[in-house]
């Protein structure tokens, strides 16, 4: 009856009496509404308490939270060495890509500057695909987008693209990993890319890349992770297709790769490897068993130099002042050792960051280097900690910027911060440091890349993966003592620095060592008869 009468009042609205239809809608429509919650009102016959589910209605479903990833990291060894590993997760994309174990810090008996050239080159024409163009158009089909980075011990080849064209993706991973062109074409125009690269990072005002190139080269002198990780300008023209053969065939080996993909079944993904990297002929052909650098790290200290005028480096109407850039690192651990985690957790306490970044919670305006340096000092531009870890060392580095007129002053802040790591650590610093930690490791292991990547690494250099909730439960347990100890045991070392810019004031390196050496981290008194 009701579906009649309001069929008639929308007739009615056509005619002249609209405005009657319209109020007699809106009586009846309130009318059967408060009918229907009579029905189930307290005021009603029927009374239903909230805390009963509705009668008919389906069972709800919760999500629970218990901690651990529903999937778990799955890892394959192909026949030929190859290690083939994965991680489920919900969505209609997929990242899946090629790990290596190669990089700037095995070319001590190459032309350095391989592993910057092969970054260039990546994704260019091969055996299937005449062009770096046919590759694009090809992936464009499956909405997919392709990169490549290298770093000074691992290679990395990623594709994101729809989960339906994993079996076209590894196959086309497969042909630019192992079956390059490396036409003069394609050589030449890296040799522009590269050059332009490194005109840029001496023009840049932020002067991180080139301060963490200068660091590791005065850290490791002259070998290993203190390799030129950029290609020196004199080496550009020496790269050619017989030098990158010479380097592939020796470490673009099946054992020393890793494929990885996170957002399929690890079935399809090994059956996917089979197919495309199973008994592939490289374009550079087998040549056997092959010698590769096994070095170990070696840690030097030392200090590396590069005076540079740095006041027209951000022109324009509001110009960044002129400023020194110094950087003091000491050798910390590797990635595979117990200590890695309390280092983590101390380069979180340190924090720090530029002196006008946004605070606020969880953006480390309670961190040392806040509190303690950015805070006190106005004149200070920036503070910031860094670690970086590897197989068989790390490196754990203050970068901090001012004025070339506070240069000394500067670096005795930041040697005294180095000596205070040492010291009495306060258990709601600690505790906010652990929580920052494994918040901001929750947090960027929301994204697909990102979990693409720590996959791969981990299962590259250990062959199996910690889980995150692994992780957050090493994180936890550390304590105040372990913060001590690591600390003390890093302070033990000589230090490593880099400084960029005038460095007209800059302490020598003896008197760093020894502010870092005493028991408050002053720099030693200097006394001028003229001034």
């Amino acid at each position: 009856m009701a579906a009649a009468v309001l069929a008639a009042a929308r007739l009615l609205r056509g005619s002249g009496a609209w405005v009657g239809a319209h109020l007699l809608c809106c009586r009846l429509r309130g009318w059967f509404g408060l009918a229907a919650r009579r029905q189930f009102s307290s005021g009603g016959g029927t009374s239903i308490p909230l805390s009963t589910p509705l009668p008919g209605a389906p069972k709800p479903i919760f999500a629970t939270v218990d901690g651990q990833e529903k999937f778990e990291t799955k890892v394959t060894t192909l026949n030929n060495g190859l290690r083939v590993a994965s991680q489920n997760k919900f969505g209609q994309f997929c990242t899946v890509g090629i790990l290596i174990n190669s990089g700037s810090r095995y070319e001590a008996k190459y032309v350095s500057g391989i592993a910057h050239f092969l970054e260039k080159l990546a994704f260019s024409s091969t055996a299937r695909f005449d062009s770096k163009d046919e590759i694009l158009l090809t992936l464009e089909k499956h909405g997919g987008i392709c990169d490549c980075q290298t770093s000074r011990d691992t290679t990395m080849y990623a594709v994101s693209a729809d989960s339906r064209g994993l079996d076209t993706v590894v196959g086309l991973l497969a042909d630019v990993v192992l079956q390059p062109c490396l036409t003069d074409e394609e050589l030449e125009m890296t040799r522009m890319a590269v050059q332009f690269e490194l005109e840029d990072l001496n023009m840049r005002p932020d002067p991180e890349p080139l301060l963490t190139e200068m660091i590791h080269e005065a850290a490791y002198r002259g070998n290993t992770v203190g390799l030129h990780r950029f290609c020196p300008p004199e080496n550009i023209a020496k790269i050619d297709r017989e030098v990158l053969h010479s380097y592939l065939r020796s470490y673009y080996t099946p054992e020393r790769m890793v494929l990885a993909g996170v957002g399929m079944e690890h079935e399809h993904l090994v059956e996917s490897a089979t197919k495309h990297l199973l008994g592939v002929q490289p374009a550079w052909g087998d040549a056997g068993p092959t010698a590769v650098d096994r070095s170990v790290a070696q840690y030097t200290g030392g200090i590396v130099k590069l005076e540079k005028d740095m006041s027209n480096v951000s022109l324009g109407p509001t110009p960044i002042p002129e400023l020194t850039h110094i950087m003091v690192g000491l050798e910390s651990c590797s990635f595979l050792e117990d200590d890695f985690i309390p280092f983590a957790v101390l380069n979180m306490m340190m924090g720090g960051g530029g002196s006008f970044s946004a605070g606020g919670p969880g953006k480390g305006m309670f961190s040392r280097l806040y509190l303690n340096v950015l805070n006190r000092h106005h004149w200070m531009y920036n503070a910031t900690s860094y670690h970086h870890s590897y197989e068989d060392t790390g490196l754990l580095c203050i970068h901090a910027s001012a004025d070339p007129r506070q240069v000394r002053e500067m670096v005795e802040i930041i040697t005294k911060e180095f000596i205070l790591m040492g010291g009495t650590v306060d258990v709601v610093e600690l505790e906010r440091a652990k929580t920052q930690l494994m918040s901001m490791l929750m947090m960027n292991l929301e994204s697909r890349p990102v979990i693409f990547e720590d996959v791969g690494r981990q299962v590259l250099a250990t062959h199996s993966r910690k889980l995150p909730h692994e992780l957050c439960a090493l994180i936890r347990d550390v304590k105040p003592e372990d913060i001590k100890r690591v600390a003390a045991k890093m302070l033990r070392r000589k230090p490593a620095v880099a400084a960029l810019g005038d460095l007209s004031g800059l302490p020598s390196y003896e008197h760093i060592q020894a502010a870092l050496s005493s028991r408050d981290g002053r720099l030693p008194r200097t006394y001028r008869l003229f001034r």
